[in-house]
């Protein structure tokens, strides 16, 4: 049976903490989709398409990974697409008790679905892309935040 696992989230912009974990991920699911949320609630600096662009363009040589969008509730995104695994990156405790939360009520919602949790890299613990686009916002140097080839798209959205 081909285990196929989604790994959701903004990526406003892509990291290197998201790109530990697509990396990590990829190697644990037969097909692992990245879904990238278009929601709502959140103004963000790179468009749904610019976001989903930047995921390919990183993850073009990994042959078990697509990457799709998605809007409205994970599990019935999940279920369009076959997934029964959500991957999770964690980087503190206080990430745990938020991802438990959810993973709870996901499986609530459909008992099929199931939530693993990687740690993260404790060299990318700190890092989230609001932090990156906090430093970008200011000029600062985000080098060790983001793959070089985002780094100038990210400091043009602020000019």
């Amino acid at each position: 049976m081909t285990k196929k696992a989604i790994y959701p989230g903004s990526f406003d912009p892509v990291t290197f903490g998201h790109m530990d974990i697509i990396t990590r991920a990829s190697c644990i699911a037969d097909e692992l989709v990245i879904g990238v949320l278009n929601n709502r609630a959140k103004n963000p600096l790179f468009s749904l398409e610019e976001r989903v662009s930047m995921i390919k363009e990183m993850t073009g040589d990994m042959p078990n990974v697509t990457v799709a969008s998605f809007d409205g509730l994970l599990v019935e995104f999940m279920n369009e697409i076959g997934a029964t695994l959500i991957v999770r990156g964690l980087r503190a405790v206080t990430d745990f008790e938020y991802e438990l939360q959810i993973a709870q009520a996901n499986h609530v919602q459909d008992s099929k679905i199931e939530t693993i949790f990687l740690t993260t890299d404790p060299k990318y613990s700190y890092l989230s892309s609001t932090i990156v686009k906090e430093f970008a916002s200011y000029g600062g140097n985000i080098a060790n935040f983001v793959p070089e080839c985002f780094i100038d798209r990210i400091y043009k959205k602020y000019q």
